[in-house]
């Protein structure tokens, strides 16, 4: 599975970079061990069960290895050249979702890391990001691009300690956005949306194999509608 994608931005204090406002629809399920389609269905992805050599429609890269966590088994990743692709896009031809992860950023890493990457290299895509500081700090980065417009939603002032589990979300509503750390809202804009077509996902590393995240995963869920705090994963 190959990707190549382009997403780099020079970020102040806060970014709303967006050039837009609104539309999307579908959902696909990646079961245990198998990368499978299926509409409007909340799609779960235990990372374990992708790291693993039987695992179908999956091609890994490096050697992320299965470490344990508060939730169970999680994936770490070494933010050089461990990443896993999925030959899946759950938020295809939707135009609401809210896509969730459970994660644990490194410290001593890389300042720009991509953790997620859906649908396609270089056209419209979703990116849920983190910059690391050199005091070992990380803040949240969520991006989107769906045709010519696009939305970052970045403030370096909203910090958060290394080595610590997260829970993170990313709310779209017809082009709205709002993200999400452990339940408390952080930041919120609007893209011109239009449903990804067709595309891929990457985890731990953007689709060109670059930016790779340092730190552990454990889930990632795909919620075919928009959710509020009170109903976001809990393990």
């Amino acid at each position: 599975m190959k990707g190549i994608s382009l997403t780099v931005m020079m970020m102040p204090t806060i970014i709303f970079l967006c050039v837009g406002v609104v539309r999307a629809r579908q959902t696909e399920s990646l079961g245990k061990d198998t990368a499978v389609v299926s509409q409007q269905r909340v799609v779960e992805w235990k990372l374990e069960d992708f790291n693993n050599p039987n695992a179908e429609g999956v091609t890994k890269a490096g050697d992320p290895h299965t470490v344990d966590s508060p939730y169970g088994k999680a994936v770490h990743f070494d933010g050089v050249k461990d990443g896993l692709f999925l030959n899946a896009l759950p938020i295809e031809k939707l135009t609401q979702f809210t896509v969730e992860a459970f994660l644990q950023p490194d410290g001593k890493a890389p300042h720009e890391q991509r953790f997620l990457h859906m649908g396609e290299a270089n056209g419209s895509r979703l990116l849920l990001e983190t910059r690391v500081t050199d005091d070992d700090q990380w803040y949240l980065d969520a991006f989107i691009k769906s045709g010519d417009s696009s939305c970052t939603l970045i403030d370096k002032t909203k910090l958060h300690a290394t080595g610590i589990w997260y829970h993170v979300a990313l709310v779209v509503d017809n082009g709205k956005m709002d993200t999400y750390v452990n339940g408390k809202h952080e930041l919120n804009g609007n893209v011109a949306f239009s449903p990804f077509k067709g595309g891929t996902t990457s985890v731990g590393v953007r689709m060109n194999r670059v930016s790779w995240f340092k730190g552990a995963i454990y889930k990632i869920r795909i919620t075919p509608r928009c959710l509020v705090p009170s109903e976001f994963m809990k393990q």
